[in-house]
């Protein structure tokens, strides 16, 4: 097409005059049969970035396995480090780097002009050039960049080379083979032990894909603290359930046997003896123990730990690479916000007239435009949830009325009829529901943040992706956290009485807790989540993108080819995405938000995330090595609006937290009953002791206050239940006979106000503990500080020795010339 060839005779212009040091061309190739060769057929030009088009005047059956390529040719590069083996991978020496300027050529340190740039850092100038090259104009209109050539289908594919195949080293002698290295000592399954060479990840794929790794690794290795404290907090919960007061009495067969529970819903929902609930009062008390509270405020220390010591690293990071003034020195604005300034206005710090795409009444309107629309798919995931409710309603009255019957008529499910409680399987069938609603909702709003993050065009890529980031954060955390909060603090805490139950649009009874505790099912809920979102993930990951490598080599290949270039082979990966590395991110943020807001309901999530995170590792390296076309390496900073996403979800888990051991959890009615209902005048005993507690923590309803419309069917009602005029329930109110019955008890105000007390005093604590270890662990280390300091100042000293050398050799003609001169004197 025109727009093909007038693209193709630009960028050799452009590319010859802005890069310099290096020539580059567009020439077509025949492949020199070997599959390893990244050069031209002269052997001195490298190929280092692939442009894919279709040769529209071959037949179709010769299009098969045969498409042309354009190539830019690029240079070689050392090899770097960093695993305990410099045998295999050779330490890089380190130099003081400045921001090249080819004005200042003679200030570098260039041994060979031929191999000053890296790979990477070629395919990265190359890439930019590409994506601002015009190939049409019409008028005031200006199309440029390859990428809307790509979106068009003018072109198929762009991407830089794999420097060799993954599985056998090249044969050639320029050639690095750091991508063999990096399957070898990285991405293979038996290197899963090995520390990650992040300087050759680095090199090889660009610092921000660098970054993303380091920051995966460090936080692998903190989720093994807290995963012991975990585990040694489960253990002690699942040694101590059979002790627990509170569950013996619950088993005993003349405590809890004797207990007599109101219905759990209309005329269709039976009486049945607390003793019943043993197992599930046994597992409530694996989680729901003192232990868990400890656990809790452990993980709001970790967490700030985590963070403070993740900027150190991430600061050393920005020194060794040489990233710490990025921002300010070298990112470009994105072509697209390029292609649409029209309009002028004063740059508020040049005080220079520049060029932009939108007036502030334009932006304002785009950003309201954005808001707006994330905030309507906000409110559309609450009111999936609200649905997701109305089923467990409506299907805890079904189970209520079937399961046990069906559990009771077939033999082999009768060992199950102690576990399976309409409770628990109202909650597992609405946990998959759940997931599958998150899975879905995901994939459209996906698109549409996209499209709202496109239409409010951001100035750079890096402004681009935090603009992104924040609104599929936001809808991800409504999306995957909000069943958790529902479960945490909504569900059974405004239920009414037997005789006045609440009711949700007037029809559907409000749900209680299963006779185990509302922290079961938090449990339960969290524990689906967590384990098919990790392997729904893993998935996409490892099992799609090899299925469809494979594919595309069956249908693009020739029968007779038996050997085909290296950029034929790269061409026949996956492409990287768009967005990168924003999913892998997103994942694991996610992964951080159930291990910190819920872990007071689920002391092993943090040993769940690090088995998966030692996976992750591995899958992700296996992935960018073999089965990806190298993505364009880009710079990176630091981990961008994913750090105050971290904090922000750092400052809520505290209060999540507290709040679980507060409101959802039965520790604080206990530790109340404890100090101050076991003893006169609350009861005839003198010392302190959790004996009697159920029977407190139950209240007395008289069943013939039962309503026609509220009252158990005659059919459905126990043998054993005969001349019984009252049943207990969960809650602290006065019994049937007092002036004030059905009202709340003083025991009810004592345990609100200790609840409040605990959480206020907890999150004060906490919040304190945080911001002193905050304030005591700088975010720069002062050795680090320092070194940078020594370094620019070095720098400076250099570049202006250097000036002044450069000035003298310039002015050193001047001055000889004047010295052979006569002099006159008046």
């Amino acid at each position: 097409s025109q727009a093909t060839s007038d693209l193709s005779s630009f960028f050799p212009i452009m590319l010859c005059s802005l890069a310099g040091l290096f020539w580059l061309g567009f020439p077509f190739a025949e492949f020199n049969g070997n599959p390893d060769s990244l050069f031209f057929n002269d052997g001195k030009r490298r190929i280092d970035f692939i442009l894919v088009y279709e040769d529209e005047s071959k037949s179709a059956s010769e299009k098969k396995g045969s498409v042309m390529r354009r190539k830019v040719s690029q240079k070689t590069s050392r090899p770097l480090p960093l695993l305990s083996d410099e045998d295999v991978i050779a330490k890089e020496p380190e130099f003081f780097t400045a921001p090249f300027r080819k004005d200042q050529l003679k200030c570098f340190f260039v041994k060979d002009k031929e191999q000053f740039f890296t790979p990477a850092m070629r395919s990265r100038m190359a890439y930019y050039i590409l994506s601002r090259a015009p190939y049409e104009v019409r008028g005031n209109v200006k199309k440029f960049g390859f990428n809307k050539l790509l979106d068009g289908g003018v072109y198929k594919a762009a991407y830089p080379l794999h420097d060799c195949r993954f599985n056998v080293k090249s044969k050639e002698p320029s050639c690095p083979n750091e991508r063999f290295l990096l399957f070898n000592e990285w991405a293979h399954p038996k290197s899963f032990y090995k520390m990650q060479p992040l300087d050759l990840i680095r090199k090889y794929f660009g610092e921000k894909i660098g970054i993303y790794f380091a920051w995966l690794g460090f936080y692998t290795v903190m989720l093994t603290l807290a995963a012991a404290v975990g585990l040694c907090c489960f253990i002690y919960g699942y040694t101590t359930r059979e002790s627990s007061t509170w569950s013996k009495e619950v088993c005993d067969p003349q405590i809890g046997g004797e207990i007599i529970m109101c219905p759990q819903c209309d005329k269709i929902c039976p009486y049945w003896r607390l003793n019943s609930t043993c197992e599930s009062s046994k597992r409530l008390c694996i989680f729901d123990n003192y232990g868990t509270l400890v656990f809790a405020i452990f993980m709001s220390v970790w967490v700030t730990l985590f963070l403070e010591f993740w900027k150190r690293y991430q600061a050393k990071l920005e020194h060794d690479w040489d990233t710490v003034e990025f921002l300010q020195q070298e990112e470009q604005p994105r072509p697209e916000y390029e292609a649409k300034c029209i309009y002028e206005r004063v740059n508020p710090v040049t005080q220079e007239t520049e060029k932009v795409p939108y007036t502030a009444c334009g932006k304002c309107m785009r950003v309201s435009c954005g808001i707006g629309t994330v905030l309507f798919w906000v409110l559309l995931i609450i009111a999936s949830v609200v649905g997701v409710i109305v089923y467990r309603l409506a299907m805890f009255i079904t189970f209520s009325s079937n399961l046990h019957s069906h559990l009771n008529n077939r033999k082999e499910l009768e060992p199950f009829k102690e576990y399976v409680t309409p409770q628990m399987a109202t909650s597992i069938t609405a946990s998959f529901i759940s997931l599958i609603i998150i899975m879905i909702l995901n994939n459209v709003y996906e698109k549409v943040a996209i499209l709202i993050t496109d239409f409010e065009l951001p100035r750079t890529k890096t402004e681009y992706e935090n603009s992104l980031t924040l609104k599929m954060f936001l809808f991800q955390f409504v999306n995957y956290y909000s069943s958790c909060f529902y479960i945490a603090f909504f569900k059974g805490k405004v239920v009414g009485y037997p005789g006045e139950p609440v009711y949700w649009l007037g029809t559907f009874r409000n749900e209680e807790c299963d006779p185990g505790g509302c922290l079961t099912e938090l449990t339960t809920q969290l524990s689906i989540i967590m384990t098919g979102k990790a392997i729904w993930n893993n998935i996409q990951e490892v099992l799609l993108p090899w299925l469809k490598n494979l594919m595309f080599r069956h249908c693009t290949q020739v029968s007779s080819e038996k050997v085909i270039p290296r950029w034929e082979q790269d061409y026949q990966l996956q492409p990287m995405g768009k967005l990168g590395l924003f999913y892998e991110y997103l994942e694991m943020v996610i992964q951080f938000g159930f291990v910190t807001l819920f872990v007071a309901s689920f002391p092993l999530a943090p040993l769940l995330a690090l088995f998966n995170n030692l996976c992750e590792i591995r899958v992700d390296a296996w992935k960018y090595t073999t089965q990806s076309r190298r993505a364009v390496p880009e710079k990176a900073q630091d981990i961008g609006a994913w750090q105050p996403i971290l904090q922000g979800v750092a400052i809520l888990a505290v209060a999540t937290n507290a709040a679980i051991i507060a409101f959802t959890s039965d520790m604080i009615p206990r530790l109340v009953y404890y100090w101050a209902f076991s003893i006169s005048p609350y009861s005839g005993g003198s010392e302190h002791t959790m004996a009697g507690y159920i029977n407190s923590s139950l209240s007395v309803f008289n069943i013939s206050h039962f309503s026609e419309m509220k009252r158990p069917n005659e059919e459905i009602t126990p043998y054993w239940f005969n001349n019984i005029t009252t049943c207990r329930y969960r809650d602290f109110r006065h019994p049937p006979g007092h002036p004030n019955q059905y009202d709340f008890s003083i025991y009810y105000w004592h345990v609100i106000a200790a609840k409040l007390a605990f959480m206020i005093v907890l999150e004060h604590i906490v919040y304190f503990t945080k911001f002193i270890l905050s304030y005591m662990i700088p975010d720069v280390p002062e050795a680090l500080k320092e070194q940078i300091k020594r370094e620019r100042y070095l720098t400076q000293v250099i570049l202006h020795e250097t000036n002044i050398q450069h000035f003298k050799e310039l002015m050193k003609p001047i001055a000889d010339n004047l010295q052979t001169r006569p002099r006159m004197f008046a």
